[in-house]
């Protein structure tokens, strides 16, 4: 009896270290855990194209995490994509000729937001404005680009 009772305890033990480790991997996974709120700086980038960009995809500059994307949203008036970057507290040196665009991560990944500094004085603060962007290539345009080149030197 008291060596089922153990193997039990064991057991429960056991269950809860995997529910435990599941949850810490869905964290991980999940990237909750670099979610910031309301800490650092908010600026924009207007794109004539975002692609799929999506709400908290990363914002990178040489390859490292500085921020996120906190907001999309569409211009009226000028038929543009405004797109609110968080940026980390600690990027505070971000030139205001900055240049953003969007990048796919691998062939067929999420796309993300790159950034590449300018060469100004100047630093970006909360409420700037990056003007300088390049939109997302939207891998059907590049295809139907192709095709409809292929077409017409066929016909020639």
């Amino acid at each position: 009896m008291a060596h089922r009772r153990s193997v039990e305890i064991l057991v429960g033990l056991f269950m809860a270290a995997g529910f435990l480790s599941l949850f810490f991997l869905a964290i991980m996974v999940s990237d909750l855990s670099r979610y910031t709120g309301t800490e650092g700086y908010r600026i924009t980038a207007r794109f004539e194209n975002i692609g799929g960009l999506e709400i908290r995809a990363p914002v990178t500059m040489a390859g490292v995490r500085v921020g996120r994307v906190e907001g999309i949203a569409f211009d009226r008036e000028t038929y543009q994509a405004v797109v609110t970057l968080q940026i980390d507290r600690q990027f505070d040196t971000i030139p205001v000729d900055s240049f953003a665009s969007i990048f796919t991560a691998g062939l067929l990944g999420a796309q993300y937001v790159g950034l590449e500094p300018g060469g100004s004085a100047e630093v970006l603060r909360d409420g700037g404005r990056i003007d300088q962007t390049q939109s997302a290539l939207v891998l059907e345009q590049i295809i139907s680009q192709f095709f409809f080149s292929k077409a017409e030197e066929d016909s020639e």
